[in-house]
């Protein structure tokens, strides 16, 4: 009796520990393209800042057009890429079971495979793979091109900003850590707080705060989190997302023609404050 209660706890762990996996993966997929790719945006605008292309690019569009543009060019890029990644991953392990699966697996070895799952205390099993028909790939999925894009927009604009402030990739150290802190910082949260407890006031209010919300809604997500909790995220980050958006174009306008002097946080105050 004691050995079964022992294999009914080491299921329940490990269903969990399938979840928080699931969930931390996708998070951190989001975490490092949105660093990827916004920094990216960050060295091409200072790129046709320091080349003078920009002078003649903003003679026919508007300095906002120019970058939601490039922001969102670059992020259906990235969704291009990683879509392509899960459909030729696919396809490899579909050709490599055809391949290697016939003659890897004879009659003998699944004898043997039957005996030993016969060995092996079904409730537990059975507890394993209840979590997993539990898992509703549909919102998984939603979820993950929902904050995928909500946090790229999101940090790009910052990232964009920043780009348009400086002269140098050198310039950008000073202002891309502040910017990058609460990304950082929700997937500390998300190992710490979310696996240990997905629903606490930290885990809860973190998926909502839009700078962390797209790692630690992530993870939070194969944990039973209702649509309208999930849903209530995005709309607070894409919410966000226009405010911050509109912050960053007073600083992209101005500072992708400025020249010659070294940016500060004060002189983006300034930029901020002026009008149209």
């Amino acid at each position: 009796l004691e050995f079964r209660r022992v294999l009914f706890r080491s299921g329940q762990n490990s269903a969990t520990e399938i979840k928080s996996g699931i969930g931390y993966i996708g998070a951190f997929i989001i975490y490092l393209f949105i660093f990827m790719y916004g920094v990216m945006i960050m060295r091409g605008v200072t790129e046709e800042k320091n080349n003078r292309i920009v002078e003649i690019i903003v003679s026919a569009v508007k300095p906002f057009q120019l970058m939601m543009g490039k922001i969102l060019g670059v992020a259906l890029v990235g969704l291009t890429q990683f879509v392509a990644w899960i459909v030729l991953s696919g396809l490899l392990l579909t050709v490599l079971g055809v391949a290697f699966g016939a003659s890897a697996i004879d009659q003998n070895s699944i004898q043997e495979a039957q005996s030993q799952m016969s060995k092996v205390d079904t409730s537990a099993m059975g507890q394993i793979m209840a979590q997993l028909q539990s898992l509703d790939f549909t919102k998984l999925m939603v979820g993950f091109v929902l904050f995928f894009f909500g946090g790229f927009l999101l940090y790009s604009s910052l990232f964009a900003a920043i780009g348009s402030a400086v002269d140098s990739d050198t310039e950008t150290q000073q202002f891309m850590f502040p910017v990058s802190m609460p990304l950082i910082f929700g997937l500390v949260i998300a190992q710490i707080a979310v696996i240990k407890d997905p629903n606490s006031s930290l885990a809860v209010w973190s998926s909502m705060i839009p700078f962390t919300s797209p790692v630690v809604m992530m993870v939070r997500l194969p944990f039973d989190v209702s649509w309208t909790e999930m849903l209530t995220s995005a709309v607070i980050l894409y919410g966000s997302f226009i405010v911050v958006v509109w912050f960053a174009a007073k600083i992209y306008r101005i500072g992708i023609l400025s020249y010659g002097q070294k940016a500060s946080y004060k002189q983006m105050f300034k930029w901020l404050m002026m009008k149209e």
